[in-house]
C-alpha cells in the first residue's frame, strides 16, 4: 500500500536520523557517456523496494509543527512582532463596512471595497472581520502597521482581496482560533490575491487560505517572513503560489501550497530562501512551457530561488508531477545543515523549440553542501535526475537518499563525500556521477547503477579526472570507474543475489544492506580495514537509513560468508544480476 509521508512518519524518520531558472539546453550532456536522453542508457534498468520507492507527499493542514528547528532568521530585528507595538486599533467589518475617521485613520468605503489610510499615524492595527464576496481591503500609510485577520473572508472578483499598498512593514496577524480566507477572480491585473508593496510578516496561530486565480496567490514586492504558529494554505491556478522579490524566510508554521499553471513555482523568490523551521508542503501539477521572450523551455518547481537556498531546520515536502518539473531549483548555492527535505518528481523531460527542461529532484547552479539533516529524493519520469549541481557537491554529514530515473547524484565539477550516509540509486544510469574528480573520504556510501556501461560511482576519466577512494564504508552495486585511485583497498564479490540482506562487517561495526531487485554487474565493497561480507542474513535492531535499505548497529544472524577478492576498478566483473534476471542466484 502506498505510504503517505505524514507528520508521524516524519517524526519517526527524524528520530531515526539522529544517528538522521530555465535549464541550460546542454544540461543533459554527460562528458563521460554522451547525451542522457535515453540513447546512452543501454545498461538496462535497476529497481528497488522499501519506503524510498513508495513514500508519497500530500497537503497536510494539521497544526502540529515539527520539532526540528534552528535559530530563526530575520533580515532585520524590526521584523520581530515582539519588537513592535500596535496599540491603536481600528476595527473594520467587511460584512458591513462604514466610512469613518478613527484615531487619525481615514477609512473610506465604496460598495464593499474599503480603503484605510493611516498616513503618519504610528502603531496602527487594523482588526478585520466579516465576509464579502465582492469587496476588498486596501491599506495606505507612511508608517509600519499591522492587519489582524479576526475571522475575515474577502473575495474580490476584479482585483486583489487584500491590497497592502503601503511600502512600510506589514505585520499580518492571524488571530488565534480564527479562520480567514482571501481570493480574487479571473479578472484584473493584480499581482496576487494578497499583494504587499513592502515587507510582509506573518504572525499568529489562526488559519489563512489564499486563492489566486489571476496571477500569484501571495506576492510581496519586498520579502516575506513566515513564523511559528502560522497555518497558511495558498493555491494559484494562474501562476506562482508565493512570490517575493527580495526573499522568503520560513521560521515556522504550517505552509501548504498548490499550483497548477504551466511552469508555475510553488514558492518563487528573486532573492534568498531560508528555511529554519515549520512544515512546508508544495504540490505542482503544471507541465512545461516555452518562454518565447527568454527563448527557453521551463518547468514547474516546488521551490525556485534566483539566489541561494539555505535549509537548517523544519521540513520541506515537495512534489512535482508535470513535465520538466523540479522539487528545488536554485540559481545560486544550496546549503543543507539540518531539517528534513522530501522530494518527488514524476514528470518526464519537456522539449520545445530545440530546448529542454529535465525533471530533477534538487538542482542548483551553484555548489551544493550537505552537513546535516535528512534528504530523500525520488524521480520516476524520463531523464529525471535526483540531485544535481552545476558546480561542486560536498557531503560531510546527514542522510541523503536518492532513487532516480537517471543519475541519482550528479555534479558538473568535483564531488566530495567525507561523512554522513549516502544512498544513490540510478535506475537507468550511474549512482554517483562526478564530471570532475570524485573523492570518497568518509561516511557510508551505498551506490547502485543500472548496468554496463554505467557504474555505481563514476568520475570523468575521459576529461582527465579520477575517482579517489580514500576512506569510508562503500557498497557499490555495479562497480567503480575504471582507472580509479584506490588508496583504501576495495574488494569484489564473485556474484550477488537480488533482494537479499547482506552484512558488511568492519571490526565490531556492521552495515547491513538490502540489494536491489536488479542492478549493475558485480558488488564492490571497501572500508578502512579489510571487511568481511555475509549474504542472506537476518537483521534485528539497529538504526535504519534510506527507508529501511541500510541498517547500522544491528544484530546479524544466519547467512553465509561471501568470498572477496582484490578489485582495482571498472565494471567488467563476472557474476551478479546485471540488468535482468539472468545470473541471479
Amino acid at each position: 500500500m502506498k505510504k503517505i509521508l505524514s507528520f508521524s512518519v516524519l517524526v519517526a524518520v527524524i528520530a531515526v536520523m539522529t544517528c538522521c531558472s530555465a535549464d541550460d539546453p546542454f544540461e543533459d550532456y554527460n562528458a563521460d557517456n554522451g547525451w542522457n536522453n535515453g540513447g546512452n542508457m543501454s545498461g538496462g534498468s535497476s529497481a528497488t523496494t522499501g519506503e524510498l520507492a513508495t513514500f508519497d507527499i500530500e497537503i497536510d493542514k494539521t497544526t502540529a509543527e515539527p520539532t526540528t528547528t534552528a535559530a530563526e532568521y530575520l533580515p532585520d530585528e524590526e521584523d520581530a512582532l515582539e519588537n513592535n507595538e500596535f496599540t491603536t486599533e481600528v476595527s473594520i467589518d467587511m460584512s458591513n463596512p462604514v466610512s469613518k475617521t478613527e484615531n487619525g485613520v481615514e477609512v473610506t468605503v465604496s460598495g464593499s471595497h474599503v480603503t484605510a489610510n493611516h498616513g503618519e499615524v504610528k502603531k496602527v492595527c487594523y482588526v478585520v472581520r466579516g465576509t464579502t464576496t465582492n469587496g476588498s481591503l486596501t491599506v495606505l500609510g507612511d508608517k509600519k502597521y499591522a492587519v489582524k485577520l479576526n475571522g475575515a473572508s474577502i473575495t474580490n472578483p476584479d482585483s486583489a482581496a487584500l491590497n497592502l499598498l503601503s511600502s512600510k512593514r506589514a505585520f499580518v496577524i492571524l488571530a488565534d482560533g480564527t479562520t480567514n480566507t482571501l481570493a480574487d477572480g479571473t479578472g484584473g491585473t493584480q499581482k496576487g490575491a494578497l499583494y504587499c508593496k513592502g515587507k510582509l510578516l506573518f504572525n499568529g496561530s489562526g488559519t489563512l487560505s489564499v486563492t489566486g486565480n489571476t496571477n500569484n496567490g501571495i506576492h510581496s514586492a519586498d520579502y516575506i517572513v513566515f513564523n511559528k504558529g502560522n497555518n497558511i494554505y495558498v493555491k494559484s491556478t494562474a501562476n506562482h503560489g508565493i512570490k517575493a522579490n527580495d526573499g522568503v524566510f520560513i521560521n515556522g508554521g504550517i505552509l501548504n501550497v498548490e499550483v497548477s499553471a504551466a511552469a508555475a513555482k510553488g514558492i518563487n523568490s528573486e532573492s534568498h530562501i531560508v528555511v529554519t523551521g515549520g512544515r512546508t508542503t508544495v504540490l505542482t501539477t503544471g507541465g512545461g512551457t516555452y518562454d518565447s521572450d527568454e527563448r527557453q523551455a521551463k518547468g514547474a518547481a516546488g521551490i525556485k530561488t534566483d539566489s541561494t537556498l539555505t535549509v537548517s531546520g523544519g521540513e520541506l515536502r515537495l512534489k512535482s508531477t508535470g513535465s520538466g518539473g523540479k522539487g528545488i531549483s536554485a540559481d545560486g548555492e544550496a546549503t543543507f545543515s539540518g531539517g528534513s527535505v522530501y522530494v518527488i518528481t514524476t514528470g518526464s523531460q519537456y522539449r520545445s523549440n530545440n530546448d529542454t527542461s529535465s525533471p530533477k529532484g534538487i538542482k542548483a547552479d551553484g555548489n551544493i553542501t550537505v552537513s546535516s539533516g535528512c534528504i530523500w529524493v525520488r524521480t520516476s519520469g524520463t531523464n529525471g535526475e535526483g540531485i544535481e549541481t552545476k558546480k561542486e557537491l560536498s557531503i560531510t554529514g546527514g542522510e541523503i537518499a536518492c532513487y532516480a530515473y537517471d543519475d541519482a547524484v550528479n555534479s558538473k565539477s568535483t564531488m566530495t563525500i567525507s561523512g554522513g550516509y549516502v544512498y544513490a540509486h540510478g535506475q537507468h544510469n550511474d549512482g554517483l556521477d562526478a564530471n570532475g574528480n570524485c573523492y570518497i573520504k568518509g561516511g557510508t556510501v551505498y551506490a547502485i547503477c543500472s548496468g554496463s556501461p554505467e557504474v555505481a560511482i563514476d568520475a570523468n576519466t575521459e576529461g582527465g579526472y579520477k575517482l579517489y577512494v580514500e576512506g569510508g564504508n562503500i557498497v557499490a552495486v555495479g562497480g567503480l570507474e575504471n582507472g580509479s585511485s584506490l588508496t583504501q583497498s576495495c574488494y569484489q564479490a564473485s556474484s550477488w543475489s537480488a533482494n537479499t540482506w547482506y552484512a558488511l562487517n568492519v571490526g565490531n561495526n556492521t552495515f547491513a544492506f538490502q540489494t536491489p531487485s536488479s542492478g549493475g554487474s558485480g558488488l564492490v565493497v571497501s572500508s578502512v580495514s579489510q571487511p568481511t561480507l555475509q549474504s542472506g542474513v537476518s537483521i534485528s535492531g539497529g538504526t535504519s537509513y534510506f527507508g529501511g535499505l541500510g541498517i547500522t548497529g544491528c544484530t546479524v544472524s544466519g547467512g553465509s560468508s561471501v568470498s572477496l577478492s582484490s578489485y582495482s576498478g571498472g565494471n567488467s566483473m563476472g557474476g551478479g544480476p546485471g540488468g535482468g534476471p539472468g545470473g541471479w542466484r
